[in-house]
């Protein structure tokens, strides 16, 4: 069931991305990145979240999916921590959907709980993985 969320999160987050990649385009192009590393995040966020809904799907590269999962939430809820202190003069939002109409402190709180949903999940995958016999040949 976590996993199962972790998927609906990131397949959630690529295709609203993808459905208004002009406005993503364009909201990343507006933050306080270099345009360079706005161009490099364009491309390579909804493919992240992509490959990592995949890794998710297949009990063989769970734990790979668990891992990249839990990254790129770190990566968030660090950006989205960065903001609620001030670090930058101006933020705008560059989430889509759902996400764009949180604020601030809800979308920190909306990345903990997936974070610590990612942590449990791997705690769980780690310890299943140790409870089975290993095959041999």
């Amino acid at each position: 069931m976590l996993i199962s969320l972790l998927i609906m999160l990131f397949i959630y987050a690529a295709l609203s991305k993808l459905l208004t990649f002009s406005d993503f385009r364009q909201q990343l192009y507006n933050q306080n990145f270099s345009h360079d590393f706005a161009a490099l995040l364009t491309y390579c966020l909804p493919v992240a979240e992509i490959v990592t809904a995949g890794f998710l799907s297949f009990k063989r590269t769970v734990l790979t999916g668990l891992i990249l999962s839990a990254i790129l939430l770190v990566a968030f809820t660090g950006y989205i921590s960065l903001v609620m202190l001030h670090y930058w003069d101006r933020v705008p939002c560059s989430c889509g959907g759902i996400l764009s109409h949180m604020s601030w402190t809800a979308h920190l709180i909306f990345n903990w709980f997936f974070l610590i949903l990612n942590l449990i999940a791997i705690y769980l995958h780690l310890s299943e993985r140790k409870q089975q016999p290993l095959l041999t040949d």
